[in-house]
């Protein structure tokens, strides 16, 4: 029953986690530029999360090592030092970007400038994780975040051609404005295996102090929860696709566009659940983004560390977290574009994948720490290939982007 329990929590919490500013923001972009056209990218990126968090959690409940305690005693810390910076890099820029989202959302609700919220913003989420335990944080904040499933349920009401819907899960080549295509495809990609959500995820069942016995379960949380989230994405991406096109906006280029998604079809509670779900996903991803580069940091200098600690008894994670935090909230502050920031930096984190994934497989196929669990054959295929894929159309498009190749 323990095991049903944490299961069901499991995948509620990766619903509810799963669906963030990234996630949020190209998903939108791709429906209203491209229509269906790019759900593969969210397919594909959701099968390589679901590979990569089902490892994770197995790598810790076998090992008892979290991914960057492992990369470090694995290979030293001169060689997982090139990892953990590229993962602190990234993550400060998602870190900024989930700030700016929930400044954004409160824009909207009040109408006061987002730049004044990020200060707040940043403040709330230190006192929360200053205060909380890391039940309050994984479990507490993120099933708020089933309120992003109004976006599934909202594709529904509004009766999409199925037919279509399914062809956009075929890879297929642009029709139009190929680079921004591409671009859009990586940008999907990044939002949907950023490396938070798996080395958060280890880093958790460590904190939950797993073993063996759950590995059953890891699967089911793996496989569902990241199945679900990959859902309510592929939701975000039809009613862009279904409302904004015909209202004649087929480039969001403002997170002041997105709220018209909704409204159509709910009226002005349209209105509600749309800042609701941009306020809370955004939120619970700063949390976890923060919490994860406190993990980053005191487990690849091995820092006594643990969110279940009080601040005096792990100093170090704590000023981890509260620096990041503060920092981030500054290019907002600054007026920073979230929307514009939050689609490059997802481009970004696909650019960055190999450095990060690649040592975390060789963990994962090697006897010392996983025993008989070891990766099967599809799994590395099937990551390597995705991984290789995003870092490709990474490095092809991101300079066209920054360049105006486009």
């Amino acid at each position: 029953m323990k095991k049903l329990l944490e299961i069901s929590l499991g995948i509620v919490t990766s619903v509810g986690g799963f669906l963030e500013v990234g996630s949020m923001a190209t998903a939108a972009q791709a429906g209203a530029t491209f229509g269906f056209q790019l759900i593969w990218a969210v397919v594909l990126g959701t099968i390589c999360i679901i590979f990569l968090v089902e490892m994770a959690g197995r790598f810790a409940a076998v090992s008892h090592h979290t991914i960057s305690d492992g990369i470090r005693e694995r290979f030293g810390f001169n060689v997982s030092l090139w990892p953990l910076l590229a993962a602190l890099l990234v993550n400060f820029m998602v870190l900024s970007a989930e700030i700016g989202g929930v400044a954004i959302a409160l824009e909207l609700a009040t109408g006061i400038g987002f730049q004044w919220w990020a200060l707040p913003v940043a403040l709330v989420a230190w006192l929360l994780l200053w205060k909380g335990t890391f039940g309050l944080i994984e479990k507490g904040v993120s099933i708020l975040g089933l309120v992003t499933l109004c976006f599934v349920v909202a594709a529904v009401m509004l009766k999409p051609d199925w037919t279509a819907v399914a062809s956009g899960a075929v890879p297929t080549l642009p029709t139009h404005d190929a680079a921004s295509y591409w671009f859009m495809a990586v940008s999907i990609l990044g939002a949907s295996i950023s490396p938070y959500l798996f080395m958060f995820y280890s880093s958790g069942a460590i904190e939950d102090q797993w073993d063996r016995s759950y590995l059953g379960t890891n699967r089911a949380i793996a496989g569902l929860g990241m199945a679900f989230g990959g859902t309510i994405s592929i939701g975000v991406l039809m009613v862009a696709a279904l409302v904004l096109a015909t209202h004649g906006i087929d480039q969001v280029d403002d997170y002041h566009q997105l709220p018209l998604m909704l409204i159509p079809i709910f009226g002005f509670w349209g209105f509600v659940l749309f800042v609701a779900s941009l306020a809370i996903a955004c939120f619970g991803a700063a949390l976890e983004v923060g919490l994860q580069q406190a993990y980053l940091v005191a487990q690849g200098f091995g820092w006594n560390w643990g969110e279940n600690l009080k601040p005096r008894d792990d100093p170090g994670f704590s000023a981890v977290y509260t620096v990041s935090l503060f920092l981030a909230a500054i290019p907002i502050m600054l007026g920073l574009d979230p929307l514009k920031l939050t689609i490059f930096s997802m481009a970004l984190t696909a650019a960055s994948l190999p450095l990060t994934v690649i040592p975390f497989l060789f963990l994962l196929n090697d006897k010392r720490y996983v025993g008989e669990h070891r990766n099967g054959i599809v799994s590395n295929a099937a990551v390597i290939f995705i991984i290789g894929l995003g870092f490709v159309l990474a490095v092809v498009t991101i300079p066209l982007q920054i360049f105006g190749g486009t």
